[in-house]
């Protein structure tokens, strides 16, 4: 796969303490998109699920999807990039077709990519890491890769959906982009391979429905909006008014 260099992406440290995440953007530490959507997400689900296996058999399937995740993700990230890369281990062994099946299956219709393991911010208020920006049936666009320990449902993975939309608004406001589409390629260890692809208004709303949950966030976090300044309100608006036009 070959890179195009039409975007030069910064690279930016991070930290993580208590489970949040941060990015020291230019001195300023910006909360990650994923802590964002963790500390304003409904988690009624999650804890009756904890309560249902018990906490030690949740935290174990939890710990192992992590693993997995972390190793499915790094094979597919060689391979963009074309480094060799091998993991021997009992997780790796079973990460490693279920990148093969998204490289397989997902890479296919991507003629060159922008930027893998891409650090993205909006100024003042969030950043995160994207697993890869790239032209995708002509269309440039920002995708995740997901492990699922089974198939997804659509109304499952909202967060998903928010994620990418967070990202796409991060990359068009810092580079003037037009990312045009967002992808989430999911596979599960028994090698299913799920698509969710979104572009035109449906990425639209997911971008209004992210600021909601920005705001939230912020409010949440009261002292620290007022002494940065930060009105969400007025981004909101901005979104709205363009959208109208």
């Amino acid at each position: 796969m070959k890179r195009n260099e039409k975007y030069n992406y910064v690279r930016v440290s991070r930290s993580e303490t208590h489970g949040s995440r941060t990015y020291d953007v230019d001195g300023t530490k910006l909360p990650s998109v994923t802590t964002i959507l963790a500390q304003t997400k409904d988690q009624s689900y999650l804890d009756r699920w904890k309560a249902k296996v018990g906490h030690e058999e949740a935290e174990r399937i939890k710990n192992l999807s992590s693993k997995r995740g972390t190793s499915m993700h790094k094979f597919i990230e060689k391979h963009i990039t074309g480094a060799g890369y091998d993991d021997l281990t009992e997780v790796g062994v079973q990460a490693k077709p279920m990148a093969q099946k998204i490289i397989e299956i997902g890479l296919t219709p991507v003629d060159h990519y922008f930027g893998s393991e891409v650090m993205l911010h909006y100024p003042g208020l969030y950043a995160g890491a994207t697993d890869l920006v790239c032209e995708h049936n002509g269309k440039e666009t920002v995708v995740d890769f997901k492990q699922a320990n089974k198939p997804k449902r659509e109304e499952w993975i909202e967060d998903y959906y928010l994620q990418i939309a967070a990202y796409c608004m991060a990359h068009d406001y810092v580079y003037r982009s037009n990312i045009q589409q967002g992808i989430i390629m999911v596979c599960t260890p028994d090698l299913y391979y799920q698509e969710f692809k979104f572009s035109g208004a449906d990425l639209r709303d997911w971008k209004h429905k992210f600021l909601k949950r920005l705001d939230q966030y912020y409010e949440l976090k009261n002292d620290y909006k007022e002494e940065q300044h930060i009105d969400t309100n007025e981004l909101l608006k901005e979104f709205e008014k363009e959208g109208s036009k």
